[in-house]
């Protein structure tokens, strides 16, 4: 009882503050008030007709429903979280992910809220304060590692999510990858057929499952042309680009340094190219680079270098895709894409055609 008293006085200053309430769309269609309520509700019981005059007064006027009332009413939230990491590697991904997910659940009930995951933090704790505050009805999330406790937590508890890349757990979960592994491999395979003796590569962190992923590419790929090779030990794909550079910079002091070189994303490409410069040599001529393309920022950067493209806009929109249906009910083992690798000919944010539009499972 006292909920719903909570609820009325929201609903009392709303309307004292101006703010568009059910009142309002009742008071201009002439429906009751449970009419409307139900009409927003998408209630069979309604007719179709009322339902689209009642969203479109609703949409005209900007209405918002009262999240409160409405997790009262339903237990839902209406809520998709999607949980962001603080790496910066990856340029553009926060912002490719989000307009994709958008505008997958553009015309749905659906919100999209951004949970920061903050760098001295484990990362299950915004997972545990989603679960605990019940703050949305699915969630998203990336880096995922080989036996990741978010995913293990979340299928215990049986609550909807979708992961940004894959793990190695016997359970299926619903999930969205790039295949990191005919990335690294394609990507060596160019060097090497350029000529490059010795490529290297630069890898994600050990934790994650997509070091593995592309570890073996990259092997694969040296191993069947017989050629030396460097894993880069001392950085990662998490390294600044100025511990990429200065790594790189006394690499190149060293005997037999590598002459060609794998990137997983477009920092470290910029930074090996810095330090190729300083010490006067010319990336993509002498030094041989390939890189993964994540936004437009190579295109005016001169030497052009190679690269492969990653379209973050066609996995957030997957993502957000994936979320309803698992929200609905709809099997994880159903909802598994790999994004294949692609050469970029447009824009990754949504703006350009891309190669990657159409996603394989």
């Amino acid at each position: 009882m006292r909920e719903t008293d909570d609820v009325s006085q929201r609903s009392a200053a709303d309307e004292a503050i101006g703010k568009p309430t059910l009142r309002t769309i009742a008071d201009i269609t002439g429906l009751a008030v449970t009419t409307v309520s139900r009409a927003l509700g998408d209630a069979p019981q309604i007719a179709l007709k009322t339902r689209q005059r009642v969203r479109q007064v609703a949409e005209e006027i900007g209405y918002l429903p009262d999240r409160a009332a409405q997790r009262l009413r339903t237990g839902r939230t209406n809520v998709i979280s999607l949980i962001l990491d603080p790496h910066e590697e990856i340029i553009n991904f926060g912002t490719s992910i989000i307009k994709g997910m958008t505008e997958a659940l553009r015309s749905t009930p659906y919100h999209l809220v951004i949970t920061p995951h903050f760098e001295n933090e484990p990362s299950i704790e915004p997972v545990r304060y989603i679960l605990r505050n019940r703050m949305a009805d699915g969630i998203v999330f990336s880096r995922t590692e080989p036996f990741d406790e978010r995913v293990k937590l979340l299928v215990e508890h049986g609550f909807p999510f979708v992961s940004h890349g894959r793990t190695e757990l016997s359970v299926p979960h619903a999930y969205v990858d790039y295949d990191n592994e005919r990335f690294a491999f394609e990507a060596t395979q160019r060097l090497i057929a350029a000529g490059r003796k010795k490529p290297a590569i630069i890898l994600p962190p050990e934790r994650f499952t997509f070091f593995q992923h592309m570890r073996y590419g990259f092997m694969k790929a040296v191993r069947a042309e017989g050629v030396a090779f460097e894993l880069l030990d001392g950085i990662s794909l998490d390294s600044t680009s100025h511990e990429v550079q200065a790594f790189i910079e006394e690499r190149l002091q060293r005997p037999d340094p590598p002459d060609g070189y794998v990137c997983g994303g477009e920092v470290s490409a910029l930074a090996i190219m810095a330090a190729l410069t300083d010490r006067g040599l010319v990336p993509g001529v002498d030094v041989g680079i390939v890189a993964k393309k994540t936004s437009n920022l190579f295109a005016p950067v001169r030497p052009r270098i190679e690269t492969i493209e990653e379209d973050l806009f066609v996995a957030g929109h997957e993502m957000g895709r994936l979320i309803l249906r698992r929200i609905a009910g709809a099997a994880p083992e159903t909802l598994q894409t790999v994004q294949p690798p692609g050469f970029a000919t447009g824009g990754v944010d949504g703006s350009g055609p891309s190669v990657n539009r159409k996603l394989s499972r």
